[in-house]
């Protein structure tokens, strides 16, 4: 993975915040996303392409159902990079933000 790519991927706050999202709740479907960023699903969709494409996260599907969650098996500089991401997403002022539960249930 070429670390320009990955630090250019996650300089767009749409895919940053879906990092967050991924990286708290460890397992997220589109659906959930949607709704939580009160994004639509084709922008959605095209911004987690972009990450899988980078292998940043991996899909799997569950019937009519995507989930994504983080590639286990990132380089080691990219792990680390997501841990400060993730505590960050715990301290800062996004804590509300990421810790608000949604209606939406994708089973």
């Amino acid at each position: 993975m070429d670390q320009t790519d990955f630090f250019k991927c996650l300089s767009d706050p749409t895919r940053l915040d879906i990092i967050k999202w991924v990286l708290v709740r460890e397992n997220v479907c589109v659906c959930e996303l949607t709704e939580l960023l009160q994004l639509s699903q084709p922008k959605i969709s095209r911004h987690l392409a972009l990450l899988r494409n980078l292998s940043v996260l991996l899909d799997q599907r569950k019937g009519q159902w995507v989930y994504y969650r983080v590639n286990p098996d990132l380089p080691e500089w990219a792990n680390a990079v997501l841990k400060i991401i993730a505590q960050s997403a715990q301290t800062d002022r996004e804590t509300l933000y990421l810790n608000t539960s949604t209606n939406v249930h994708c089973d």
